[in-house]
Formats: C-alpha cells, structure tokens, sequence
C-alpha cells in the first residue's frame, strides 16, 4: 500500500512528509537548516502546536523565542514547569500554592499562600526540580475533556479560581495541559516538552519571588532586572485592593455581574480613583510653585479623562486648572517620521512640535495671551480654531502626553514649576491563580474601541500599528517612568467586560486573510472568560468613557 505523501512550503521551497506526520517531526527534519529552538508553528494565517498533524499546501512559518507568541508560550510553559515542581517539593500541601500576579521588569512576580514558608532554600529546591525535569525532556501533553470534567480536575487540585471561571464558559470542551503527572490549565499555546526550558531564574522580591526569562535587547545583550520600585508598589497596592474587595479575578467578577450587584461594584470603583485623584490634587496645592503639572502614561492609559478629573479636583483647592494634551502639537502628518518598517512613528518625540510647544508654554507662563492648537486626527493637520488662553495668579497647566516625563519635552520650561504624574493602566485583577492578564492586552483593547470611535480606524488597523507603538513605549516612555512624584493606576477591575461589547464586533470584522486575524482570534479567546457588563452603567465621567464614548469631558 502505497503511503499517503503531504506537501508543505518554508520559504516557497516544498518539502514531503507522510500524512500523519506532526509539525514537530517536520521540525526535526529541518532541524539543521533552523538556527534557533522552534516552540510553535504558523500554518497559513494560524498558531499550531508541535503535535498537531500537518495539513496539506500550507506555507509554514517557524515561531521561535524571537516572536512575540513564542516568547509567549515559552513564559506559559515555564509557568506549568514551576507549578509541577512546586507540587512535588511541597508534597501537595495547599500553604504553598502559588498565584502569579503580574508582571515586574520582565519577570513575573508570583506570592506564595503561606509567604512566611518562602525562603531562599526553598527556592533553589523548586529550581533543582525545575533544572530535573528539563534534563528528563518530559513531554508537555495536551488533552480535551468536557468541561464538567475539567471543573472537577480543577476542584481536586484545589485551583478553585478555575473551576469558578469555567463556571461561565460556553464551549463544551477544555484543554487540558499535563506535565509528569500534574495537570493545568493555561490560556495560549504551550510548548511540545520541557528540554526547551533551559534558562529561567528564581528570586525573592518584595514579599514574593520573580520567575524570569533572559531578554536581550537589540544588540543581543542580556537585559537587567531592573524593576520600578515605585510602580511596583502601586500595582502591588492594586491588587491587594481588589482581594480586599472580593475581585481577585475574572470568575470573582463574574460572579458579581450574574448576581446583580454592579452597580454597587462600579461606584466603589470609581470611589477609589476619585479618592487617589483628590490625594494627588491635594498633593499638587499644597506647593503653590507648581504651574505646571505633566501627566504622561503609555498609550491608551486615560491621560486625558485623567487630566479632566484631575483639574477638577485642583478646583477644590481653588486652583484654575488648564488642560492641554500635547498630542494638539503633533507635526502635520507628512512630517511625522517614519520607523525602520516606512510607516509613520507617532510616538518619536520628534512627532510633536516640541520647539512651537516650549514657546507657547513659555508665554503662558510670562503672562502673555495665546493661541492653542487643535490636532484634528482625521486630517493629519493641526489646527487653530480661536482657542485662546492667558494665565492669571492661581492658573496652572495640566499638560498631558506620552512624552511627559521625557525632559527633552520641556528642555525650556523652569524645572522646579513642574509637578510629575506617571499614569498607566495596570490590571488588577488575573484570569486565574495560574494565567494573569497583561496590562498590554488591556490597553489595545482600549486602543481598539476608542480608535474606532474616535478616528475611524479597523481594529485590523489599530492591531497592525501596536507592535510600533509598543517599541515607541520602550524608546520614549518607559525609560522616564521613574521621573514621576507620583504613579495612578488608570484601569477599571469592570472595564474589560464592558470593552467586550464594543470589541468583539470590531475584532470579528477582521478577514481570515489579514495579517492581523491570528491576534484578533487570540483577543477574542481572551474576551470570552467575561460575562458582559451593560454601558450605561459606567458614571460619565469616569476614564472608560474616553474609550467607549458618552463622557461629559471633551475626550
């Protein structure tokens, strides 16, 4: 009988394999013409695994360390391999269950149940055992049961979160993930087998331990662990806020929204950032020096409801308040430079008019009378509409813009008139005790709903621009973060099954064909764990509104 034969193409160049051969032996094949370590394929327009079977003519991409998904499945595999040694050093005993929060300069920080049995020795014992199951190559196996059946998995290995969250789900099946006997869940593709776990690192830090991966930067050298104190705490603080509150992650919320107490849930929200706004405000009036207050943030953080709130709360101080966003001094768009890919780089500072900002902010603050512009987004142009402004005694300017705290924004402004203010959206609140949600996928949500909204952009659009966007974040915001007197945490514990609403249409209007359908479908797996929350719930002036529209500020 003569063997089925099947086709697939690396680089246009096709290659034979018999037809139940899997992707992980055409890996194998090539193993020598592959320079890196290849955790995931892509076959057409989709993510594959190692053990699924090829599929005929399908044009193959290798997904490697170097890609965003591979970094990915590599941080949720080491995870599983973390979670399978502790289980075995702890004996199965419940103080030592770990929950992974969020993520600190490139780790992820995790807290143990019981932190008085964290210890250094403790530590290097799970890392041996992680290091053991590495060298035995141990097969990361994947199974699908009903969901019934994960939810008693779950009940029995005491992760209580999931069998909450699955609680919600829809599809009648779950993935299953089993490594030497333990077995998780994980939302995102996994790797084939533990041999590719090699470099990881363990450390205690603040009141926790760090579990890390090497990152390089473009010249190939080993990043630092380097962490923000100071946003360390506020994210820290933040999440300790929602267990005070009883949402720790999406099936405590869930639960909230099928119980009918939302509303009660949204108030002491918003109470809380009214609360931290008022403190901040109180902050600035207490040094009547300060003219001028910089509030910068990464995109899509809610800088500009933000500065409304803000102004408002200066008020109370008898403060006047000036809200001015400095995307108002964006250069026309044919003068916007380009990034190495030839498309527009909208957060380079040299995007803004920083000589024409300077000299207006100059002025205002010499007394003089002048004429603001007005970025009008749809046209590429600024504009100048009659919008005047002279500033009087008790006048102070609320500028805010992802360059805020980058000097070279002000480098003519007088330094000690300036008060600083880091805001970013930071969720609050994990999948699960396994899975955390990145503040990343949080803000292109939002970046995705308000864009649509407000500059007629596809969510296909808005997807392709992120990845300049975030290397933009890297080069011109992230390394400022440090500069600021005070960080406010922008996100809502609600907002993502708000944004479900708005999303999910935008994101299911992108073709199969598009470059951008594979992170749409990945979005659209991750909107899916919340129970949708009604809009007209969320109070006018609150931050979400700048994204999803019906605010009473002018955003």
């Amino acid at each position: 009988m003569v063997e089925n034969k099947v086709t697939i193409n690396v680089n246009g160049k096709p290659f034979s394999f018999p037809g139940k051969a899997t992707y992980g032996e055409v890996v194998r094949a090539l193993r020598e013409q592959l320079p890196d370590d290849v955790f995931l394929v892509q076959a057409g327009k989709s993510l594959r695994e190692l053990h699924h079977k090829i599929t005929d003519g399908m044009e193959l991409r290798f997904i490697t360390m170097a890609d965003a998904a591979g970094r990915a499945a590599y941080l949720r595999s080491l995870r599983l391999l973390m979670h399978r040694a502790i289980w075995e050093v702890s004996g199965d005993d419940s103080r030592y269950d770990v929950r992974v929060l969020f993520s600190v300069s490139d780790g992820l920080f995790c807290k143990m149940k019981d932190p008085s049995l964290l210890t250094d020795e403790l530590l290097e014992e799970i890392r041996f055992c992680m290091l053991r199951l590495v060298d035995e190559k141990c097969p990361i196996k994947k199974k699908s049961v009903s969901t019934q059946e994960a939810r008693k998995i779950f009940h029995d290995r005491r992760m209580y979160d999931k069998e909450q969250l699955f609680k919600y789900r829809i599809s009648s099946t779950t993935n299953i993930y089993e490594l030497d006997g333990y077995e998780d869940y994980f939302y995102g593709y996994m790797l084939s087998n533990t041999a590719f776990l090699k470099y990881f690192d363990l450390f205690r830090f603040g009141g926790g331990f760090i579990l890390r991966a090497p990152v390089f930067d473009k010249n190939g050298k080993e990043k630092e662990f380097n962490p923000d104190r100071k946003l360390f705490q506020v994210q820290k603080e933040s999440f300790e806020w929602g267990e005070k509150i009883g949402l720790k992650d999406v099936g405590d919320l869930n639960d909230a929204v099928v119980s009918g107490d939302m509303s009660n849930l949204i108030l002491t929200q918003e109470a809380y950032h009214e609360m931290q706004i008022a403190n901040i405000a109180a902050q600035i009036a207490a040094d009547p020096g300060k003219q001028i207050i910089l509030i910068a943030g990464p995109s899509s953080s809610g800088k500009t409801t933000f500065s409304h709130r803000l102004s408002t709360q200066l008020s109370v101080h008898g403060l006047r308040p000036y809200p001015i966003p400095v995307d108002d001094y964006f250069v026309d768009r044919e003068k916007t430079p380009l990034d190495e890919n030839g498309n527009y780089n909208f957060e380079a500072l040299e995007a803004i008019d920083v000589k024409q900002f300077n000299q207006d902010m100059l002025q205002l603050l010499d007394g003089k009378e002048v004429s603001l512009p007005t970025f009008n987004f749809r046209t590429g142009r600024r504009e100048y509409k009659g919008r005047k402004l002279q500033l009087k005694q008790g006048d102070v300017l609320v500028i805010e813009g992802i360059h805020g705290l980058n000097d070279g924004l002000t480098y003519a402004l007088p330094q000690d008139k300036i008060f600083r203010i880091y805001i970013s959206a930071l969720t609050q609140i994990s999948v699960d005790e396994h899975n955390r949600i990145p503040t990343t996928d949080g803000r292109l949500i939002r970046r995705i709903v308000r864009d649509a909204r407000t500059r007629g952009t596809t969510a296909a659009g808005t997807i392709a621009m992120w990845p300049s966007v975030r290397r933009g974040e890297e080069e011109h915001i992230f390394p400022h973060q440090g500069k600021a007197d005070v960080m406010f945490n922008s996100a809502l514990i609600y907002e993502l099954a708000v944004l479900k609403i708005y999303a999910e249409p935008l994101l299911h209007g992108i073709d199969p064909g598009c470059d951008e359908y594979l992170e749409a479908k990945r979005l659209l797996k991750f909107l899916s764990y919340f129970v949708p929350i009604a809009p007209e719930r969320i109070p006018m002036n609150s931050l979400l509104r700048e994204f999803i529209g019906g605010s009473c500020f002018d955003v």
